[in-house]
């Protein structure tokens, strides 16, 4: 009896995307509750997803031998992350469309002009947020937080670099979100209608 080999069917790409590609990036400092809030604001949005940027930088982190400094302390500093990060933005939204929303701190503006810059080479439009609090809020949201744990010093060490961040060119960058008095939902309904509107 010969050997048959069937057809195995293969996915047919969409077709017709349901919403033009655009990026919601949330920005702020380590504990502001970017993760949260994504979250959130993807169940408002529709056709929308949760792009976490930080997964690439835990790709270039698994590499062995580690990549060369600078970078070992933060995967940001690897120039291979920033357009890794828009490389796999656009490959995502070309094959899905709708929205990305992306929670991931950058504080270097430079890294932020190379993201922006590259999104923007590719017409992905992107709707910047920066989750903001006051520095005794963040100071205790980090104290009380159960997932990372308290008082994380990776968190508490990027409070004076965000404070400088927005002081000098973040907040100018970006619609600021003061979440000091307000629930993630809270947040993330604002968002959304920002978004939307």
């Amino acid at each position: 009896m010969p050997y048959r080999i069937s057809a195995v069917p293969v996915p047919a790409a969409p077709t017709a995307l349901a919403s033009s590609p655009m990026i919601v990036w949330l920005n702020g400092t380590h504990g502001a509750g970017k993760t949260t809030t994504s979250a959130l604001v993807q169940q408002l949005i529709p056709d929308s997803r949760v792009s976490d940027a930080e997964k690439v930088g835990e790709t270039l982190m698994d590499i062995t031998p580690a990549l060369p400094a600078p970078g070992t302390d933060n995967f940001q500093h690897w120039p291979p992350w920033r357009p890794l990060v828009v490389e796999t933005a656009r490959r995502v939204l070309d094959y899905t469309g709708g929205t990305l929303v992306m929670p991931m701190t950058v504080l270097v503006e430079q890294y932020w002009r190379e993201i922006s810059t590259g999104l923007a080479q590719h017409a992905i439009p992107v709707r910047h947020f920066v989750l903001h609090a006051d520095q005794d809020t963040l100071r205790g949201r980090i104290a009380g937080d159960t997932v990372v744990g308290s008082n994380s010093w990776f968190r508490l060490k990027y409070l004076e670099p965000y404070a400088e961040a927005a002081r000098t060119w973040l907040h100018g960058e970006a619609e600021v979100v003061d979440t000091t008095h307000l629930t993630p939902a809270q947040a993330a309904l604002r968002i959304a209608e920002a978004v939307k509107s």
